[in-house]
């Protein structure tokens, strides 16, 4: 009798045993084609040596300092490298155990910033229905996906919510790409003159939005209206690329396709591809030296900061990502991978949707293409496309709520950058396998 306390209590879960490449393998030898990366965690898969190598000789070196007392050499290599390639201003590295404790960082600094500047009433926030920022109680607070929320609503700071950029449920039918991004980008604005212009710190975003919503791109020109509106009131820009960053949507930083900057980016997940826990909030030399010249002490702080056998494995993480050049290998492949999802999908009386960027893809579900209108929410189709994708050997994100947090459902797909042309062709078969078997 197992006295692990899993996700789902009442769910039986094989036991993953190894890793080869792009597949799982589970004790009964059964190979699962890791089609979501987790959570897009494992963009190298899972038996990559030069990353293995480097966890093995730090911990051979040295395991653990507190970042109280000491740095270390990889994490101030991590550093360096991940602002030699970050775009705009970014200026300094805040490294953390994932993407939750990334976020709850940047929340903190920015109210911290705003403290020493002299402005503390700036204490409200900005962000997004729809979207998820973490599970921590501030990134659920700032995190727009309902049915995370709800029952611990009462614990949660107050936030506004304004409009995704969700072309596909929410342009009006006689509104063009252009003038919809504009309308929706125009919520911030009328959001922040709402509160009181000099009472908003910062508003946060998914450049992509990742697990609420399915792989959402903006339209083109929002991003730069929400940069704009910004500057324009002194918030701070924070942008969410803990599921999207490093190389997933055929850039490094996923913000870069939209040609504006960041205050604050928070980074996880394919930072550290699996093989440690890490993340990083990333911020600008203005926000640091702020901090510098008043009390010189960013008050938060965890045990795991800038943990040695993170860093160095992180490290490895990223010189792989940019010695093999796999950023422009998602990008070109992407192409090959949209091309699959229309062949099998395009046409799918139930596929409304099929959106995304680089190897980061969704599909919604819909029971009526012409309508858009979503799948009953009592049918729990999201579990069931979960359930029929692993039998197929297809490891998959589905998720329900995609439209309010209650109705609608989509997969998402974040395949390791690794992944073959045959070997994303055999896993989009599994998955339409799946889809004909749970929708027959």
């Amino acid at each position: 009798m197992s006295h692990v306390f899993p996700r789902h209590c009442k769910t039986q879960y094989p036991t993953a045993v190894a890793g080869d490449g792009c597949f799982l393998i589970d004790s009964q030898g059964k190979r699962y084609f890791d089609g979501s990366g987790g959570a897009a965690v494992s963009c190298l898969g899972h038996s990559n040596e030069r990353v293995r190598k480097a966890i093995t000789d730090q911990v051979g070196q040295l395991a653990f300092a507190h970042t109280g007392f000491f740095t270390s050499e990889p994490t101030e290599q991590l550093a360096t490298l991940l602002i030699e390639q970050a775009p705009g201003k970014l200026d300094r590295v805040y490294f953390v155990s994932g993407g939750s404790e990334a976020v709850e960082s940047a929340l903190k600094l920015a109210r911290q910033y705003f403290v020493e500047r002299g402005e503390p009433q700036r204490k409200k926030l900005i962000a997004r229905r729809q979207s998820y920022h973490g599970n921590t109680l501030g990134a659920l607070a700032v995190g727009g996906n309902e049915w995370r929320r709800e029952q611990f609503a009462p614990l949660l700071v107050e936030v506004s919510h304004i409009a995704p950029c969700y072309e596909y449920a929410e342009r009006h039918s006689n509104e063009s790409l252009a003038d919809y991004g504009q309308r929706t980008a125009q919520e911030l604005e009328d959001e922040i003159l709402r509160l009181g212009p000099d009472s908003v710190m910062a508003f946060l975003a998914e450049p992509v939005v990742g697990a609420t919503l399915g792989a959402v791109t903006a339209v083109g020109g929002y991003f730069q209206r929400v940069r704009e509106i910004c500057d324009t009131y002194g918030v701070l820009l924070i942008l969410d690329e803990v599921m999207c960053g490093m190389g997933r949507t055929g850039h490094l930083f996923a913000h870069e396709v939209e040609n504006i900057e960041a205050d604050i980016v928070c980074i996880a997940k394919g930072l550290g591809a699996g093989y440690q826990p890490i993340g990083a909030m990333m911020c600008t030399a203005q926000l640091y030296d702020t901090i510098h010249a008043g009390s010189g002490f960013f008050q938060h702080g965890h045990t795991y900061l800038g943990h040695s056998v993170a860093t160095a494995a992180a490290c490895a993480v990223l010189s792989e990502i940019l010695d093999h050049d796999l950023v422009q290998q998602v990008r070109d492949r992407s192409v090959v991978l949209e091309n699959q999802l229309n062949e099998y999908f395009g046409q799918h009386p139930n596929v409304g949707d099929i959106r995304g960027r680089g190897f980061f893809w969704g599909l919604e579900f819909v029971a009526d293409r012409e309508s858009k209108t979503p799948f009953d929410s009592s049918l729990n189709l999201a579990a069931k496309l979960k359930q029929a994708a692993f039998a197929e050997g297809l490891v998959c994100y589905p998720m329900p709520g995609t439209r309010d947090g209650k109705n609608g459902d989509h997969i998402l797909l974040a395949p390791p950058f690794i992944a073959s042309e045959s070997e994303l062709d055999e896993a989009i078969q599994c998955l339409a396998k799946a889809v004909d078997k749970t929708l027959a």
